[in-house]
């Protein structure tokens, strides 16, 4: 991580700004803080719209009605405030999924999964684009691969403890959460953009194949472990 991204990062959380953000202060009234904040929501629109290479400095600092130089004394530049944006998406999506794995049977875990995913998508739309667009879903690195390969080790663990309550062989565990994961962030890509069908019957579809595979298909699957 370059000295300017670990700045902005570490940054988030209570770095003064010092004079620049008293001369600023006669624009907006803000605190640090509250200029951070301010930043973070700005800039993510902007990276969702344009990516990290589309979105310059100057557009930021437009947007948010501030000179460049505020937004390099916050966060070091548009590296170490995307950064900080990447990195509020990323555990605001894995505190959705661990949520909303309460456990039950492993059929239900797949459903939970699912759905969070999905209403991650449904309703934190630009963070959702802002963690594919730098590193699609079918990438072995970047920003969301590594996303994904968080969410797959704590569905791995919960499959793991199935696997062994059936006498399954648990070192296939982490195969499966991989492809478990990795087939409903696909499906959810391509979802994003379309939004047909709705959520729910999406996920239904999902663990419909998942569960019964191509040749137990059931011809009208539904949710059964979660509402909404």
């Amino acid at each position: 991580m370059t000295q300017a991204v670990a700045h902005a990062v570490s940054d988030e959380a209570d770095t003064p700004a010092g004079a620049l953000e008293t001369a600023a202060a006669p624009r907006g009234r803000m605190s640090g803080k509250e200029r951070r904040a301010q930043l973070v929501e700005v800039a993510r629109k902007l990276f969702a719209q344009k990516g990290l290479d589309g979105t310059s400095v100057e557009e930021i600092a437009s947007k948010a009605g501030v000179s460049k130089p505020v937004v390099y004394e916050h966060f070091g530049g548009k590296e170490g405030l995307y950064a900080v944006v990447v990195d509020r998406e990323m555990q605001r999506l894995l505190d959705g999924v661990a949520g909303a794995l309460t456990g039950g049977h492993p059929r239900e875990l797949l459903e939970q999964a699912a759905m969070a995913l999905l209403g991650y998508i449904e309703t934190d739309t630009d963070g959702f684009r802002i963690l594919i667009r730098d590193s699609g879903v079918g990438s072995q690195s970047g920003t969301f691969a590594s996303l994904i390969n968080d969410i797959a080790s704590q569905v791995e663990s919960q499959l793991a403890f199935e696997f062994k309550a059936r006498g399954f062989d648990t070192k296939l565990a982490p195969l499966y959460s991989q492809a478990l994961v990795g087939m409903v962030a696909l499906t959810g890509q391509w979802w994003l953009d379309t939004r047909k069908p709705k959520k729910a019957e999406v996920a239904a579809h999902l663990v419909n194949l998942a569960w019964n595979g191509l040749s137990h298909l059931e011809a009208k699957p539904t949710i059964n472990s979660v509402v909404s």
